[in-house]
């Protein structure tokens, strides 16, 4: 199934929704109507059981731009006061709010550039693969402006506190094979493969558990709220919530009939010294 929208395209196939930011005419700038409609198509899939995991990416050399500068200097040079902007800050807040707590995975097949906030956005989701010929820019200080879309939050989770103030600091560009080996992306992959990799991930995460898949991803999410103690807590809660599962059951007799645990015999006891 396709829907098309005015700034972005859904495309559902098994239990994948694939959501592609910008058109071939117009690269993925976050504007108010991809915000917008951004919003209306997360909140969809959410709420759509069909749906098991999110996959977000751009056209051609572009994954997403962030604000568009021009605009913003028009505004600052018209004398418009901050509340301006807040519609713009409330749609981010709602849109990352939405991709952390989506109680299913959300990936970003980083095709190309993310810059400004489009970088915040491909940070917000929960993979990133990336083609040889992405790379990242979160240049908003060269703009004046202060990173925004959680950013400052979820950067340093990925990369460490240094790495991440360097980056925010100077607003540099990141390329590929850097972004891979500072922990930025997860996955690097040749350009002509990339949709043929995310896609091989996207099915293998839609043939998992849902409910363990959301479990896991609302325990990560908490990880750093928590000390040993509480998140051994989560864990334990979650572990419930799986064996009350009927499909906890099916997992379980399919990875018995499948043979993949070991071919010997169990044997119970002590072994001998």
């Amino acid at each position: 199934m396709t829907l098309h929208y005015e700034s972005l395209e859904r495309h559902d196939v098994d239990g994948v929704s694939w959501l592609q930011l910008g058109s071939a005419t117009d690269t993925a700038r976050l504007t108010d109507d991809l915000r917008e409609e951004l919003v209306q198509v997360l909140l969809a899939v959410q709420d759509d059981d069909s749906i098991r995991v999110v996959v977000i990416s751009g056209h051609d050399e572009v994954f997403c731009h962030g604000f568009d500068a021009r605009q913003r200097l028009a505004l600052k040079e018209d004398g418009a006061g901050f509340e301006r902007l807040l519609p713009e800050i409330d749609a981010g807040r709602r849109i990352v709010s939405l991709i952390h707590e989506m109680p299913k995975p959300v990936l970003a097949m980083v095709n190309g550039a993310a810059t400004g906030t489009g970088f915040s956005l491909a940070l917000a989701c929960d993979i990133r693969i990336a083609s040889d010929h992405a790379n990242f820019t979160p240049d908003t200080v060269r703009r004046g402006m202060h990173p925004q879309w959680g950013a400052t939050y979820f950067l340093p989770r990925l990369v460490g506190t240094g790495r991440a103030m360097e980056l925010l600091l100077t607003g540099r560009r990141v390329e590929a094979q850097e972004a891979l080996e500072m922990g930025l992306v997860q996955e690097l992959v040749p350009v002509a493969h990339l949709h043929q990799r995310t896609e091989r991930l996207a099915l293998r995460l839609a043939s998992a558990p849902s409910h363990t898949l959301k479990l896991i991803k609302l325990s990560l999410t908490h990880s750093g709220q928590y000390d040993l103690s509480g998140m051994l807590e989560i864990e334990g809660d979650a572990q419930r919530q799986c064996w009350e599962s009927s499909e906890t059951t099916s997992h379980l007799r399919s990875f018995v009939q499948e043979g993949r645990l070991a071919r010997g015999p169990v044997r119970v006891g002590r072994a001998r010294s």
